[in-house]
């Protein structure tokens, strides 16, 4: 008869609560950030920017976030406008828009420039500071109703819609283009017409700076409509279409964005009049413009503002030089200083970038007078 040994039962192991404790905190991590994601692609709030992209990308996909009603109402005017057609003009111009602080020194050269063009152009000019006092005949009567306009503020932009709403009114303007007090043109009238007219490119400079002065000044606040990948940078001289102008006032979901975070001063010191139009466009119809301007301004210096021109610096072979410049150049504001160097394709074929320059100081007139003949000639 088999003696059957009673069953020996181990004792049950205890876990270590620090086991316990660290996979409760891990699962609470994960599903705080499938919940609450990072609100900026570039930096996370606890991982560092080369811990976290691949700790997102091993995350469930969030899918689309849903627009704001402001969202969807700018995306469907911005996009009728740039779909509808435009009224075809008889006798297409082109609209000289001046944001001047008060009078302009160059109003000579510029009646030079304009002499025996009448009805293919228009002049508006936006005076900040003071009533100007006008030297050509051309001039006079062509203030529009002009506030005050501070540096790098939001008020700069506004003075730019300012003077598209006075042009747009002329159903016949086709072309509208930003200059300064301190711009001159570098080719005759002619030439500048036909280069304008002969495309459907808007002329706005635009381009991606990873440093201080470029995405450093991207606020947060900013998002989600919009994003730091997409803000860029470029210079305020633009030329744009009908199309496009219309689409600059109809804008007011972005414009906020930027009259509320873009200011200078503030620790990221955002220029508004450098920032909202590049990333506007690049965000809305990034293949409508050229990413140059139209206007020569010369930053070698390396300073808050351009070089400026004297009368001293005003020759023949400078203006030469400007006009056959057929090359657009960018410089990123981080360590590496990055240049960037583009031809400027006009339709396809490679030419001259610029069609004015600035910044011209006003005792340079006499020598502009005399070398404009020599220096716009083909």
């Amino acid at each position: 008869m088999t003696v059957m040994m009673p069953q020996r039962h181990r004792a049950t192991a205890k876990k270590p609560m620090w086991i316990i404790v660290l996979l409760s905190m891990v699962c609470i991590l994960l599903i705080g950030a499938y919940v609450f994601p990072p609100r900026r692609y570039s930096k996370c709030y606890l991982f560092g920017s080369s811990v976290c992209k691949p700790f997102k990308d091993w995350l469930p996909s969030m899918g689309r976030r849903e627009r704001t009603d402001e969202e969807i109402i700018s995306s469907v005017v911005i996009r009728d406008i740039l779909s509808m057609p435009m009224p075809v003009s008889k006798n297409p111009k082109i609209a000289l828009m001046f944001l001047t602080p008060g009078s302009l020194p160059f109003e000579k050269l510029w009646e030079k420039f304009l002499e025996g063009h009448e009805g293919r152009y228009s002049i508006y000019v936006h005076a900040s500071r003071e009533k100007p006092v006008h030297t050509s005949s051309l001039f006079a009567g062509r203030d529009i109703h002009s506030d005050a306009v501070v540096w790098g503020l939001i008020s700069m932009v506004d003075a730019e819609k300012r003077l598209l709403a006075n042009a747009l009114e002329d159903v016949d303007n086709q072309f509208f283009v930003l200059l300064s007090d301190s711009c001159v043109p570098l080719h005759s009238f002619d030439y500048v017409y036909n280069y304008l007219m002969g495309t459907n490119v808007s002329f706005v400079d635009c381009f991606k700076d990873p440093g201080p002065h470029g995405s450093g000044r991207y606020s947060i606040e900013m998002y989600p409509e919009i994003d730091e990948r997409d803000f860029r940078k470029g210079a305020q001289w633009f030329a744009v279409t009908r199309r496009h102008a219309l689409m600059i006032l109809a804008d007011s979901l972005y414009y906020k964005k930027f009259k509320l975070y873009c200011k200078p001063a503030e620790g990221r010191n955002c220029i508004a009049d450098e920032h909202y139009l590049p990333t506007l466009f690049n965000m809305v119809d990034p293949g409508g413009i050229s990413n140059w301007s139209v206007t020569h301004v010369d930053w070698s210096e390396g300073k808050w503002h351009p070089r400026s021109y004297s009368a001293g610096d005003v020759t023949y072979d400078l203006l030469k030089n400007l006009t056959a410049v057929d090359e657009n150049f960018h410089v990123t504001s981080d360590d590496k200083k990055l240049v960037m160097q583009k031809p400027c394709l006009w339709n396809g074929s490679k030419r001259p970038c610029y069609l004015f320059a600035r910044k011209f100081n006003p005792e340079a007139l006499d020598n502009l007078l005399k070398l404009f003949n020599s220096y716009t000639s083909v």
